[in-house]
């Protein structure tokens, strides 16, 4: 046995098979599912939703429109940060459509600044909402970066940001029916603090990747 052969051996003696990752797809799916059942009974919890605000999406198609985007980009999002997880999964086309996604999506209250979608009025107002938006996606952040974790990120903190970013807005896009609509108060209290949590989720990737070290 030459020199290479046994460096072969013995480097592959004490391999055992590794079982194939899950869905990728479905994970996400499933911890979309999981975070917003979760933030959609917490902020019922804390407080009534905006009165009316359930019949608004049928009664207002552009309200349904921007809330069905907000899904969409939201999911789409999620499905990217997870495939992230798994080297060669994650397509560049596939990152920029959830990142053109969530760009639509915030830009209707941008545009609603000048043409709300609904009526602007402080019914519904939630005196926390700010914090209560930050504070209820971080459990859901923390169980992503747990799963992703598992997997072989080659850019944890970068991934870690892609899942904050879902994670933050889930309750900021609920927000919208829990408290009030009105623009200006939505992309300061509501947008605002979900994309703060990018920082947030980068800040315990760091650290937890730093533990690892």
């Amino acid at each position: 046995m030459n020199i290479r052969d046994e460096l072969i051996e013995n480097l592959s003696h004490d391999l055992e098979p590794v079982s194939p990752v899950s869905n990728i797809n479905l994970l996400a799916v499933v911890w979309v599912l999981f975070s917003a059942a979760y933030v959609v009974a917490i902020i019922h919890l804390v407080g009534p939703v905006r009165p009316g605000a359930l019949s608004q999406l049928v009664s207002e198609p552009r309200f349904l429109f921007e809330s069905l985007l907000g899904v969409a980009a939201i999911i789409w999002v999620s499905v990217a940060a997870f495939r992230a997880g798994i080297p060669a999964s994650l397509s560049k086309m596939f990152a920029t459509v959830g990142l053109v996604l969530m760009i639509l999506w915030l830009a209707q209250y941008v545009i609603g600044l000048f043409d709300p979608a609904l009526e602007a009025s402080t019914l519904g107002k939630r005196g926390h909402c700010y914090f209560e938006t930050m504070v209820y996606s971080l459990p859901p952040i923390l169980i992503a970066l747990f799963l992703v974790r598992r997997l072989y990120p080659l850019h944890f903190v970068r991934t870690s940001m892609s899942l904050s970013l879902a994670a933050g807005m889930i309750p900021a896009l609920y927000m919208q029916l829990a408290c009030m609509y009105k623009p200006l108060h939505i992309l300061g209290f509501h947008i605002l603090p979900g994309l703060l949590m990018v920082l947030v989720g980068a800040a315990i990737a760091a650290l937890w990747r730093g533990e690892r070290q």
